[in-house]
């Protein structure tokens, strides 16, 4: 696997695979890579003709300076394991090479962005439009593959390659779980064995909510879901939501959509952790 960190160098070997007629396929990353990434690079493989992934950690989309101190960061290591999955390139770039410039450019989302998410991480959809939007520039991928656990986000990344009219097809691919159903992501790391532990709770309690469906009112199970997590030591939810799946706003009866889920983010200690569920969708109810 070759491993670029600038775009001259990118776009060298993008050019010639494209040339070929390669059907280039992106994993945008921001490193401390988990078996959930390289699910991503599996699924890209499988579909595309040329797989590359990116590991940038991209300062415009903190909010807190801390959370971007302690984000963790390994590249030989996130190298090594992009290499195992069959990844063909690694684009490494520097903050300067990213935003030679300031990127003062300000999307929006409507009301895509005032929920969840964008309600208490004010500004970090625009920096992911921002970074996502300038890595689509210098790779010009045709599919680009984004887990669903990041729920909002992909909704963000879908509006965003429509508002800027780009031709690149973004595949959703599904969450992986660790062994105790908590959902992988990089900030796992950060988790002692005893917050990992009860973090399993998170995952637990949503899937456990589904039985409850669609029996329960929407504000009784938002309670159920709230309780539970909150009684566990070292936890404490920050929102649940339960919403229309596309339009990302609250729904008050199961009546209200035909494509319900349930969104959350929950502290265990200082580490903020994000899952969701599916409870109902235009292919099958609950």
């Amino acid at each position: 696997m070759k491993i670029v960190k600038t775009i001259a160098e990118l776009r060298e070997v993008l050019d010639a695979e494209i040339r070929k007629g390669k059907q280039i396929g992106f994993v945008p990353t921001m490193g401390a890579l988990h078996t959930g990434h390289l699910t991503l690079v599996k699924q890209a493989v499988s579909e595309c003709d040329f797989v590359l992934a990116s590991v940038f950690v991209n300062p415009n989309q903190f909010n807190n300076a801390k959370d971007l101190e302690r984000y963790p960061r390994d590249l030989d290591k996130d190298a090594q394991l992009l290499e195992s999955v069959n990844c063909e390139l690694l684009f490494a770039p520097s903050v300067k090479e990213v935003y030679p410039e300031e990127d003062k450019r300000r999307f929006d989302f409507g009301d895509l962005e005032t929920v969840m998410e964008g309600k208490y991480r004010q500004g970090h959809f625009n920096g992911v439009a921002q970074v996502v939007s300038r890595l689509f520039e210098m790779v010009t991928p045709n599919k680009a593959y984004f887990g669903l656990k990041d729920f909002q986000q992909l909704a963000i990344i879908k509006n965003m390659v429509k508002q800027l009219q780009l031709d690149v097809e973004i595949v959703p691919c599904q969450i992986v779980r660790e062994e105790n159903g908590l959902a992988m992501s990089s900030r796992n790391t950060l988790l002692n064995k005893e917050q990992r532990k009860n973090a399993s709770v998170i995952a637990r309690t949503l899937f456990d909510s589904c039985n409850f469906v669609p029996e329960t009112t929407i504000e009784e199970i938002k309670l159920k879901v709230f309780k539970r997590i909150n009684q566990v030591e070292g936890l404490e939810v920050e929102y649940f939501e339960i919403v229309d799946g596309n339009s990302l706003q609250t729904i008050d009866n199961w009546n209200e959509s035909a494509y319900i889920v349930g969104c959350i983010a929950v502290f265990a200690g200082e580490i903020r952790l994000i899952d969701n569920v599916t409870y109902k969708n235009t292919d099958h109810e609950y």
